[in-house]
């Protein structure tokens, strides 16, 4: 049955939808545009709407040089504006030419909780903020049972600040190229509490390979050279895995439980508490 829609425009929508989903369709528009002529009923060749020119393609340069950059960059950024104004000029990390918006942070710049997570997703790419998206809205609830608020006192951030395609896992290479933003940030920000969510970022952050389950709810240090002291720090899981598997909250409960209680050992000062999550 004829739907009355050309092959060619049919096709041109498909690629477009994809790529809006967040999917690289260079080498599939690539095969678009070379694919034979359509013929027309009558044997000439149908008249075919050219197809979206393809983007230049950079010349990548040795693995190390991004890394470098990265380093330079961000040892140069003297403020967190500085260096999230460093994150969004820097171009060694393939994700942003795929991404909508660069998410570095949210919250309050001197928060005595520092807060990292792993990558944006699709609210967050759209939005160019961390955890703003169903995984997001859960941790702000989480928080807020501890008293904690990304309003008055935790900064939040990513170990990676551009969406991966399609949500894929971020590659090392894509990783090494973020971390010494990760690292600066921690460093400017001196918090009284790193908190962790999640496997990928305890793993890049405190370069352990142990599973979240065992390193979750204890009591860890950040310790990296140029850091005057130790930084407290804690791995928590996940607020997406909670909405996986939301048997977990509990344990999730008793990390936030001595997230509170050690803050306050800490002497840092929090609201009040929130309805449960």
């Amino acid at each position: 049955m004829n739907s009355g829609i050309a092959p060619t425009d049919a096709a041109r929508a498909l690629l477009s939808f994809w790529r809006a989903a967040g999917v690289d369709m260079d080498e599939a528009e690539a095969v678009y545009a070379g694919s034979a002529p359509i013929q027309s009923a009558g044997g000439a060749p149908a008249v075919v709407a050219r197809p979206p020119a393809r983007r230049p393609v950079r010349v990548r340069s040795a693995p190390e040089a991004p890394v470098e950059t990265a380093r330079a960059m961000a040892a140069a950024a003297a403020t967190i504006g500085e260096l999230q104004a460093a994150v969004e000029k820097f171009d060694g990390c393939a994700l942003k030419a795929t991404a909508r918006n660069t998410a570095f942070s949210d919250g309050a710049l001197d928060a005595p909780v520092l807060l990292l997570g792993e990558a944006p997703g699709r609210d967050e790419d759209e939005q160019g903020k961390p955890f703003v998206g169903r995984s997001g809205q859960l941790l702000d609830r989480m928080l807020g049972q501890v008293g904690l608020s990304r309003k008055t006192n935790v900064l939040i951030s990513n170990t990676i600040y551009w969406r991966p395609p399609g949500n894929r896992d971020p590659t090392q290479g894509e990783i090494v190229a973020c971390l010494p933003f990760v690292e600066r940030l921690i460093e400017l920000s001196q918090p009284r509490l790193l908190l962790l969510t999640g496997k990928a970022a305890a793993h890049t952050v405190l370069r352990r390979e142990d599973g979240v389950m065992k390193l979750r709810g204890r009591r860890l240090n950040y310790v990296r050279e140029g850091l005057a002291t130790p930084i407290n720090t804690m791995v928590m899981l996940h607020p997406a895995y909670l909405l996986r598997q939301p048997q977990h909250k509990r344990l999730a409960w008793a990390d936030l439980l001595a997230a509170e209680a050690w803050l306050k050992e800490l002497g840092v000062e929090l609201s009040a508490r929130l309805p449960g999550f």
